[in-house]
C-alpha cells in the first residue's frame, strides 16, 4: 500500500478513536478499572488469543485459492503458497478490524484496507475474493453462533411467551440467513451485489458502468468465492470452525469480568449474554464501535438472565475499554511496517 493512503488509514481511525475517548467518564473508567483489577488483564490478553483465530481463518482461505493468472497451480484441493508470513497477516487482520470498529458502517474502513495491503502480494482479484470470503465467512459464524445459542437458552432456561416468540424469530432469520449465505458460497457474490446496485436510485449509473469495465475481474473474484466451497470443502469447513470457536472463546472475556462480580457465574451463562448483545449490536452496525447498541445488549441481556444492571454496565464498560486498547494497538500497527 502506498505511504499515502496508509496515512490517510491512520490519521482518519486515530482522529476517530479521540473522539471515543473524549466520551469516556475517565472517573467511571479509573472506578471500573480498579473494581475488575488483573482480571481486566486478562481480558485484553484474551484477545491476542482470538485474534489468531480470525488470522489463521483467514490464511486458510488465503492459502486454498488458486492464483487465476497462475497455469501451473491445481485446480482442486490444493494450498497455494503465500508470499507473507502468518504473523504479517495477522498484523493486517488486527488493523483490519482496529478500522471496523472506528469506521461508521463497519465495513467500510477495515476491508478495503485489507484489500489494499494484500493487493501487491497476491494480485487485486485474489485479494478481494479472500477478503470478501473471510467477511462472508465471519458474519457465516455469528449466524450458526446465534442459532446455537437460540437451542442452548431452550435447554437451559425456562421460556416464557415473549421470549419464545423472539427466539422463534431469531432462528427463522439465522436459518434463511444461513441459506443465504449457502447460495452465496455456491454461486458468488461479487456479481449478485452489483446487480443489486444496478437498481438502487444514485448508484445505478455507477454501477452499470463499473460492471462494463470490470466484468472479467468480478467474475473471477466469484470464481474464487465459489471454489472455496465447491473445491476446497475442508478448508471452507476449517475457516467456519475456526471462526466458530472464536465466538465461543470469547464468551470467557464476559466470564472473566463477571468473576468480579459473582464468582458463582457460569460459561453458559456468559455464552448466552454474548450471543444475544452481540446479534442487538450488529442491528446498529452503522455506529461508530456499536455505541449505545453494544451497552443496551448487555443490559437487556443480564437482565433476561436475572442478573443486577450494574453487572451489565460493568460488563459494557470493561468490553468497551478492551476494545478503544485493542482499536488503538490496530491503528499503530497500521505504522509498522517494515520495509525491504
Amino acid at each position: 500500500m502506498s505511504k499515502k493512503y496508509q496515512n490517510g488509514f491512520f490519521i482518519f481511525g486515530l482522529v476517530v478513536l479521540t473522539v471515543m475517548v473524549t466520551q469516556l467518564d475517565f472517573a467511571e473508567v479509573w472506578k471500573g478499572l480498579k473494581h475488575a483489577g488483573y482480571w481486566f488483564f486478562a481480558v485484553v490478553a484474551l484477545w491476542a488469543v482470538l485474534y489468531i483465530f480470525n488470522t489463521a481463518a483467514w490464511y486458510t482461505i488465503i492459502r486454498s485459492q488458486v492464483p487465476a493468472t497462475d497455469p501451473k497451480q491445481p485446480k482442486t484441493g490444493a494450498e497455494s503458497p503465500t508470499p507473507f508470513s502468518f504473523w504479517w497477516l495477522y498484523k493486517i487482520t488486527i488493523s483490519g478490524f482496529a478500522l471496523n470498529y472506528a469506521t461508521p458502517g463497519g465495513l467500510m474502513g477495515g476491508e478495503p484496507y485489507r484489500i489494499m495491503e494484500l493487493s501487491p502480494k497476491i494480485g487485486t482479484e485474489r485479494a478481494s475474493s479472500s477478503v470478501i470470503l473471510y467477511v462472508m465467512t465471519h458474519i457465516f459464524s455469528h449466524l450458526w453462533f446465534w442459532l446455537l445459542a437460540t437451542l442452548l437458552y431452550i435447554l437451559t432456561m425456562r421460556v416464557n411467551l415473549f421470549m419464545g416468540t423472539l427466539l422463534t424469530i431469531v432462528g427463522a432469520f439465522c436459518l434463511v440467513a444461513i441459506w443465504f449465505f449457502l447460495r452465496g458460497y455456491k454461486k458468488g457474490v461479487a456479481m449478485f451485489l452489483m446487480n443489486i446496485l444496478k437498481h438502487i436510485p444514485g448508484a445505478k449509473r455507477w454501477a452499470r458502468g463499473f460492471i462494463e469495465k470490470h466484468q472479467q475481474q468480478l467474475n473471477t473474484i466469484d470464481q474464487q468465492i465459489t471454489a472455496l466451497h465447491q473445491q476446497n470443502p475442508r478448508s471452507f469447513a476449517c475457516a467456519v470452525l475456526l471462526e466458530l470457536a472464536c465466538r465461543f472463546l470469547s464468551a470467557f472475556e464476559i466470564m472473566f469480568v463477571l468473576l468480579v462480580l459473582m464468582p458463582s457465574v457460569n460459561y453458559l451463562q456468559c455464552v448466552l449474554i454474548l450471543a444475544f448483545t452481540s446479534l442487538f449490536a450488529n442491528m446498529l452496525f452503522f455506529m461508530p464501535l456499536q455505541l449505545g447498541g453494544r451497552e443496551g445488549g448487555f443490559l437487556m441481556s443480564v437482565n433476561g438472565l436475572g442478573m443486577t444492571a450494574s453487572a451489565g454496565i460493568f460488563v459494557a464498560l470493561i468490553v468497551r475499554l478492551r476494545e478503544l486498547i485493542w482499536t488503538g494497538i490496530g491503528l499503530l500497527l497500521i505504522k509498522f511496517d517494515k520495509k525491504k
